[in-house]
């Protein structure tokens, strides 16, 4: 039997939509699932805030929550200003957190697991940054480029830094959920393939299996924490990176 664990991020076509010089704009499995998870976040928040009671039921006491959470995050990571950037926040952190738990299920699609989504996440909150914080301070926005106390001839090395780490940025925030769910997703398809090839042994393949499988449970138990853990790094990065759109002074 032959181990794929790749197999499982293999972006599918299902129709193609546009074909111009040879590139193809077509409507994919990965399509499919990013409608159907923003779907499904926007079903969610408007049926468990439908009634909107005093007292909340269930739903409604995790919509609250969540909201909650996310308003304190960037209360506390932009200050109250940076409450402007809220909806976008709250909208990643949503769309990554679900994302995330239903690349868990058998037979899903992992979009976050592809380096093209999250790099598109990233490259989202990055421009963000950039366009509002040209946008409200102008020129002086470029002051988050030059730490004040720092002496004339360090200057231009201290500048370059910030440029490079400032750059860097988009790309560490994408990569790192990229890398925790393709690794997590890979580790748990090779253990799968181990339990079903010693499994068709026999007997003596049964209790060998028996090892992989309790590392299939322990693995997913992992991937669940590190699913929501990604969500709410990502989120948090975001707020403290969108601060600088608001405080671009050092």
């Amino acid at each position: 039997m032959t181990i794929d664990p790749i197999h499982q991020f293999e972006v599918q076509r299902y129709v193609e939509l546009l074909h111009i010089s040879g590139v193809s704009f077509s409507f994919t499995n990965a399509s499919a699932f990013m409608i159907g998870i923003v779907g499904a976040i926007f079903l969610f928040l408007t049926y468990a805030t439908r009634g909107r009671t005093l007292v909340p039921g269930r739903m409604q006491s995790v919509a609250e929550m969540s909201y909650e959470f996310i308003a304190k995050m960037v209360r506390d990571s932009a200050g109250t200003q940076g409450m402007v950037f809220f909806p976008l926040v709250f909208s990643l952190f949503m769309f990554v957190f679900v994302a995330n738990v239903i690349g868990l299920v058998p037979y899903t699609f992992t979009i976050t697991a592809h380096i093209v989504v999250t790099a598109a996440l990233a490259l989202l909150v990055i421009g963000t940054v950039v366009v509002y914080g040209f946008y409200k301070h102008g020129m002086h926005f470029l002051h988050l480029f030059v730490p004040s106390g720092v002496p004339s001839f360090l200057l231009p090395f201290v500048v370059l830094i910030e440029v490079v780490s400032f750059l860097s940025r988009p790309i560490s925030l994408s990569l790192r959920l990229f890398a925790n769910m393709l690794a997590g997703h890979i580790a748990l398809k090779v253990f799968a393939f181990f339990v079903v090839g010693l499994a068709s042994a026999g007997i003596a393949g049964w209790f060998g299996a028996v090892l992989p499988f309790f590392m299939i449970v322990a693995l997913t138990a992992l991937e669940l924490l590190v699913a929501i853990l990604q969500a709410y790094v990502f989120a948090v990065l975001t707020s403290i990176y969108l601060n600088d759109a608001v405080h671009p002074g050092h």
